[in-house]
């Protein structure tokens, strides 16, 4: 009976092993929020390893490779993965980093760090010596494999040159893009278990739009609002008929003359037809007056 029980627990031990060793698998690339030294404007130029199934960055300063659909890079001692040439990059544990990636012969890592000078460049980091004789064991025989029977490289993501500079997408787009443009399915475990995750938690399209859309106005809050801005067109006309009314009658007020001072008449102004009927009459009685002379005269004679 106490065997039995022994070997429950010891069951049980076992199971709480597998479980946490399962998660740990599900977590080896975390999700894409970290922020690292790499800015990209555009989409880089990739090169196979001979032998490899990785392409590698010749023209850039950094650790940077293309392997299983996603970009690898390693920098500060750890090691970054993105769906995304430009990221944003999730920090993939040590343990669970893909066997090709650490295969990469030191030559061909860009910037390599201080602690690879020594080693032999046609060959790969010593990844044990640096991370530990634990990871070691966890990791027996990542550098062991029949090169004759690596597999096919993954094809380049090539449609992602399309979207570079201000047109790079947000991290919600970049999954819809990349599974309407890329159907390449991951080998690795960690690697197809970290597309899986980003699936889970993006937005769904029909979501997505819920957010966006502005909420729909019924006709009856449509009619206020017209009914609204009608009477306030109405309020401002109004008010300016009545400064154009206010400016006139000051217009006309100003036009209007003085008035006279009490016990003066104001001068009478002649118009220029009065003018000339007044010198006419004048001038027909000086030619009168010059007729009657001229008679006295003859008659005195």
């Amino acid at each position: 009976m106490q065997k039995i029980r022994y070997g429950l627990i010891v069951a049980g031990i076992l199971l709480c092993l597998a479980n946490s060793a399962e998660a740990q698998v599900s977590i080896g690339i975390g999700l894409p929020s970290v922020s690292i030294r790499i800015n990209l404007p555009l989409f880089p130029e990739l090169v196979p390893v001979p032998g490899y199934p990785v392409y590698y960055a010749p023209r850039l300063d950094a650790n940077y490779f293309f392997y299983d659909g996603m970009y690898w890079v390693y920098l500060d001692d750890n090691w970054y993965a993105s769906s995304w040439y430009n990221g944003p990059w999730g920090i993939v544990d040590p343990y669970y980093v893909p066997l090709f990636i650490l295969r990469i012969p030191v030559n061909y890592y860009r910037q390599p760090p201080v602690y690879f000078r020594g080693w032999q460049s046609n060959a790969p980091p010593r990844w044990g010596q640096h991370w530990g004789r634990d990871w070691e064991q966890r990791r027996s025989g990542w550098d062991r494999w029949n090169r004759g029977s690596a597999p096919a490289p993954a094809p380049l993501p090539v449609y992602q040159k399309r979207y570079s500079g201000d047109r790079y997408p947000r991290v919600e787009q970049q999954q819809t893009l990349r599974t309407k443009q890329y159907r390449y399915q991951p080998r690795e475990t960690a690697v197809r278990q970290h597309f899986q995750e980003l699936e889970r938690r993006a937005p769904a399209p029909a979501q997505r739009g819920k957010q966006e859309a502005p909420p729909a106005r019924s006709p009856s809050q449509v009619d206020q609002r017209q009914q609204q801005i009608d009477q306030r067109q109405k309020q401002q006309q109004k008010q300016q008929n009545e400064q154009r009314q206010q400016v006139d009658q000051r217009q006309q007020q100003k036009q209007q003359p003085a008035p006279a001072p009490r016990g003066q008449q104001p001068p009478k102004v002649k118009k220029p037809q009065d003018k000339g009927k007044s010198q006419e009459p004048n001038r027909g009685q000086g030619q009168g007056q010059n007729k009657d002379e001229e008679r006295g005269r003859g008659r005195d004679k």
